[in-house]
């Protein structure tokens, strides 16, 4: 059990800072250059890299990242050749390494042996987005033996009960969704954000980070005192699309996240109610 993602946040939490999360697809445009990007965003200040599972039906997942999923799915990316390379990532950095996706690549690859891989490749953490607790017992029955955190989402339709249930049986930090909908399609309100946080941490002392819809310093800035970290997803995925022919893409996207990250660190609150 490496516990990378615990050791991270309290970490983060000594200095007063905040977590930097970003979420790239897995063969998007190559698993050598996922290697590439992921080195270049811990370089950059990344704290905690999501590399998104490709699947056929990511209905989760706005234009941006389907079409980036379906990109990886044509040059044949799977979840073995995905495992191989995060393990040959690992060699190479000790950034923590979720994998985000859904159940469907882990059911046919075989719940098991995906815990046994991801193990030995240095995976810290999953987010299944289609696996809701009273269903999650088939992997975590050996994802948790392996000490793989189970991450959950937090939406603002969740109800205060079902909240509880869900904070109740996440590990790592759970994922507060800012908007409904989609990724990529809307952009969240800090008021929102403020008030659902609150209600938040009358559950739980769980790390919460902020995702969807966040693209820019200024929204970055704004959302951050309200939490213990926001993820950068979409527009990530975005310029790698704008940039993925070119010699330069992982630089372009290592100073985006940096300006992201100088944003966040202009706030000085802790994000605790």
């Amino acid at each position: 059990m490496t516990r990378r993602i615990e050791r991270t946040f309290t970490e983060l939490r000594k200095q007063n800072k905040k977590a930097l999360v970003a979420y790239i697809t897995a063969g998007d445009p190559t698993l050598e250059k996922t290697a590439e990007i992921v080195l270049g965003l811990a370089d950059a200040g990344v704290d905690i890299v999501e590399i998104g599972v490709p699947f056929s039906d990511p209905v989760a997942d706005g234009p941006v990242i389907q079409a980036a999923a379906r990109r990886s799915l044509e040059g044949g990316a799977d979840m073995a050749a995905i495992l191989d390379m995060a393990g040959l990532l690992r060699d190479r950095t000790d950034i923590p390494i979720v994998l985000f996706g859904y159940y469907n690549p882990i059911f046919a690859y075989g719940p098991e042996q995906f815990a046994q891989r991801a193990t030995h490749a240095g995976i810290d953490g999953i987010l299944v987005v289609d696996l809701p607790p009273e269903e999650s017992a088939e992997l975590r029955n050996h994802t948790d033996r392996a000490g793989i955190d189970f991450i959950s989402l937090i939406a603002p339709t969740t109800s205060d009960e079902r909240m509880g249930i869900i904070a109740g049986g996440a590990t790592g930090f759970l994922y507060y969704v800012a908007v409904t909908g989609v990724t990529g399609t809307a952009k969240p309100l800090a008021s929102r954000v403020g008030d659902d946080m609150a209600r938040i941490r009358n559950t739980t002392d769980m790390p919460v980070v902020v995702g969807f819809g966040i693209s820019t310093p200024e929204q970055a800035a704004e959302i951050v005192p309200r939490a213990d970290g926001i993820v950068i997803g979409s527009a990530i995925v975005r310029l790698i699309e704008e940039h993925r022919k070119g010699n330069n893409m992982v630089t372009i996207v290592a100073r985006y996240v940096k300006k992201i990250k100088r944003a966040m660190e202009q706030d000085t609150g802790n994000g605790r109610f």
